[in-house]
Formats: C-alpha cells, sequence, structure tokens
C-alpha cells in the first residue's frame, strides 16, 4: 500500500507558477511509477505527467509541454509538479498518482490515488 498526500495548490493569475507537492509513504514507495491527473469540472480526468519508477522517464501530455516539469525524489519520498505559464484552461482539480506497474500519458491507470489539491488560474 501506498499512502499519497497532495500539497501546493491555490489560486494564481495566468501567466503564474505553482508548484505541486505529492508526499508518499507505505510500501516500496522507490520502486513505483508516479504521475500527476487533472480534472475539471465536466470533464474526465486526464493524464498531465508522469515519471518512471527510476525517474529517467517522463512523459507529459501536449498541452503543458515546456510549463510542466515532473521530478521524483526519492530521498525525500516526494513528487513535485513545477507548473509555469499557467492558463486558466490549466484549472482542475489535481491528483497525484503511484503503481508498481509502469504507466505514461497515454496508458495504465494506477491503482493508488491521492485526494487531489485545487489550481485556479484566473
Amino acid at each position: 500500500q501506498v499512502q499519497l498526500v497532495e500539497s501546493g495548490g491555490g489560486s494564481v493569475q495566468a501567466g503564474g507558477s505553482l508548484k505541486l507537492s505529492c508526499e508518499a509513504s507505505g510500501n516500496r514507495y522507490n520502486n513505483k511509477s508516479m504521475g500527476w491527473f487533472r480534472q475539471a469540472p465536466g470533464k474526465e480526468r486526464e493524464a498531465v505527467a508522469t515519471i518512471s519508477n527510476d525517474g529517467r522517464v517522463t512523459t507529459y501530455i501536449d498541452s503543458v509541454k515546456g510549463r510542466f516539469s515532473i521530478a521524483k525524489d526519492n530521498a525525500k519520498n516526494t513528487l513535485l509538479l513545477q507548473m509555469d505559464s499557467l492558463k486558466p484552461e490549466d484549472t482542475a482539480m489535481y491528483y497525484c498518482a503511484a503503481d508498481g506497474f509502469p504507466f505514461t500519458v497515454d496508458a495504465g491507470i494506477p491503482n493508488y490515488w491521492g485526494q487531489g489539491t485545487q489550481v485556479t488560474v484566473s
């Protein structure tokens, strides 16, 4: 089992930045692929960015490439998402997720989820 707790959400003006954190605890965190998903009101959940268990492979959806950066700090059991040049369409609840099997923004649904942190861009 892996427990995930997100933080760092908030309200920001368009063009601003936020940094999301996800603190992980539980079994064998370092062996997990991890990622960030988001869901806006009335829309389906979508994967935003993922990172492999060793941190070497990252994937992003096209709409955030060049603006968002995902990183994994295994020493601190923390997943990060640096979000720059934020746009109103980035407004959503952001969820941290993890799984023992690899997943990317195009494939795979992780088993472990956090409760989410709200990001609002105006």
